[in-house]
């Protein structure tokens, strides 16, 4: 299905995707980042709270690490503000980082499980179908992020993978 080459890519690029939203949401007057925009997760700070949550929740059943706590509902709130957000989140993409750069196709071809708090039961589903699903629900909110910061009158970060720079 994919290989650690292909998660290597994607842990890159949302690495990339988080650096650009970063200086995007630094630019807003901090009453934009908390305004209720009708979103599924309200504001742009929930919402960007949202992904970083998630993405800690899936890291940590990837390589067995510490789980953020909380639930979807706290989700939102992971965060305090944009100061609390930017080096969370900066330690949460390292922390990809070091998952990835550790995994071997092998492991792609293996199940994972894990207790899921919103079905109160343990699951197992493929651990490559896992890492797509990790990587997708990342494209997903970043795309509800872009069109609230256009909303907004900001600028959105540059989504097109093919425009990721290289690396050094």
């Amino acid at each position: 299905m994919i290989s650690a080459e292909f998660a290597r890519q994607m842990a890159r690029y949302n690495a990339w995707q988080n650096r650009q939203l970063a200086g995007c949401l630094a630019a807003l007057d901090p009453k934009e980042l908390t305004k209720d925009r009708g979103a599924f997760f309200g504001s742009i700070l929930g919402t960007a709270n949202h992904l970083l949550w998630a993405d800690w929740l899936w890291v940590s059943r990837f390589d067995g690490g510490p789980e953020p706590g909380g639930g979807i509902p706290e989700s939102v709130s992971i965060c305090a503000d944009l100061e609390e957000w930017r080096p969370t989140r900066l330690q949460t993409d390292a922390r990809i980082a070091d998952w990835v750069d550790k995994l071997e196709d092998a492991a792609l071809t293996g199940e994972l499980t894990w207790h899921s708090a919103v079905l109160g039961q343990d699951v197992t589903r493929p651990y490559a179908l896992c890492v797509v699903h990790f990587f997708n629900h990342q494209t997903h909110h970043r795309g509800q992020l872009h069109q609230m910061l256009t909303e907004a009158g900001a600028e959105a970060p540059v989504s097109d993978l093919v425009f990721m720079p290289e690396e050094p």
